[in-house]
């Protein structure tokens, strides 16, 4: 698959990264443009590219990777309606993230009871939106090797051919998607000040019956 990013940080570098391991191209975006990203490029090898904002958006899956402040630009302009978008921003408040107990809660109280996913719904109208891969920082998975651990990233979603298809991608690098549900329960659970959110865990086995 072709997926795009929009946001060229460490997220998209290292879920990228993941991605070009398991076969897949990658496209980069940037606020700063294309030629900006030349490095970021030449380092993750000839399966990425950068482009524009709209030549990512027109991949097989879409990837929010952006801070949340920047969330609103970076979503403007493109026709949304029927593209799978995969949420992975942190809903901090303010230009730098305030990790901090106190920080998180005023974060989460500015939500106003709604699940961030929800509001960067809100600002792609018509898009496959799934939450996903935003549960843990991406130190904590930067082992790129087949022997990597089963790293469990939550995928979480109303649109369930969209669910599955974000779940086989995250599969396919070796680390483990697990379904949490809908976008506004599943969502609530590993957003930012969620319960599973910063939980590191790793995926032993199923017992299927």
């Amino acid at each position: 698959m072709k997926i795009g990013f929009i946001g060229a940080g460490r997220m998209a570098t290292t879920i990228g990264r993941h991605l070009i391991g398991a076969g897949h191209e990658v496209v980069l975006s940037s606020s700063r443009g294309p030629e900006a990203l030349a490095g970021l490029v030449a380092d993750l090898g000839p399966a990425a590219s950068a482009g524009s904002k709209q030549q990512a958006a027109e991949c097989d899956v879409v990837i929010l990777a952006t801070n949340w402040a920047d969330a609103p630009e970076a979503l403007k302009g493109i026709d949304w309606s029927g593209r799978i978008l995969v949420d992975g921003t942190n809903a901090h408040m303010g230009e730098k993230p305030d990790v901090s107990a106190g920080g998180v809660a005023r974060s989460v109280a500015a939500l106003e009871n709604r699940t961030s996913s929800e509001i960067v719904a809100a600002m792609a109208p018509g898009a496959r939106l799934v939450k996903s891969i935003s549960n843990m920082p991406m130190a904590w998975i930067q082992d790129f090797s087949p022997q990597k651990p089963k790293t469990v990233l939550f995928v979480s979603g109303d649109d369930r051919d969209a669910k599955a298809l974000v779940v086989e991608l995250i599969d396919s690098t070796g680390l483990v998607a697990l379904d949490l549900g809908s976008l506004a329960d599943g969502g609530a659970m590993q957003q930012l000040g969620g319960p599973l959110s910063a939980v590191e865990l790793h995926f032993v086995r199923r017992i299927v019956r």
